[in-house]
């Protein structure tokens, strides 16, 4: 059976949102973090050499990646649905924004947060906006185009797009004020009784609220 191995607060929350969209059956055991360095215990680490979130677990198959995760899912388990096939209008979209999230978005956030830390105290800020800035700004534009990021439904691109949008998973405190569309888009998901499901089971006693 489909085994999803949740990290607490982590980027394996997508894959449990993923499968209550799909309405795939899986058993989700959960992982705590060390309440002091909010690394994961070693019990989590030693399920795949890569030691990072997410991870499955199918039958003898041990997989790592949330986009490897993702495309494995949606070719065993749901027929291709949630997915852009080739030949569709907005195929080239959805590979885009379905690598988009782990491959740019994400490194730009923690590069940005990373060089602000290391800006000495007083230092002026460059007025050029940041790597992530500009990818906010993309964001927001693409937004602007097409309720979800693949068209007029949401799909595996919005999956993996949600977690590093999330205000409370951005790293750093965020004004999402000056970006309407991605805020728009955030009650949308927000509001989706799939997505409810999936973070009621994921991270009990969190807020669900997006906005």
């Amino acid at each position: 059976m489909l085994t999803i191995h949740h990290l607490g607060v982590s980027q394996s929350e997508r894959i449990v949102w993923l499968c209550e969209e799909l309405g795939v059956p899986y058993a989700l055991k959960l992982y705590v973090r060390d309440p002091v360095t909010r690394a994961a215990p070693a019990e989590y680490r030693a399920i795949h050499p890569a030691g990072t979130a997410p991870v499955i677990t199918d039958d003898d198959l041990t997989l790592s990646e949330s986009g490897a995760i993702i495309e494995y899912i949606i070719a065993k388990y749901g027929e291709g649905r949630m997915a852009r096939a080739l030949g569709h209008p907005e195929f080239a979209n959805y590979l885009f924004w379905l690598h988009y999230a782990n491959g740019s978005l994400m490194p730009a956030i923690m590069s940005d947060r990373m060089a602000a830390a290391a800006r000495p105290a007083g230092a002026p800020i460059p007025a050029i906006p940041t790597r992530s800035e500009r990818g906010l700004a993309m964001v927001e534009a693409r937004l602007g185009q097409t309720p979800y990021f693949a068209g007029d439904d949401l799909t595996a691109a919005d999956v993996i797009m949600l977690f590093p949008l999330r205000p409370s998973r951005l790293f750093e405190p965020r004004d999402l004020t000056p970006y309407p569309n991605l805020r728009d888009w955030l009650q949308r998901i927000s509001e989706r009784p799939a997505y409810q499901r999936a973070m009621g089971l994921a991270e009990p006693g969190q807020p669900i609220a997006l906005v």
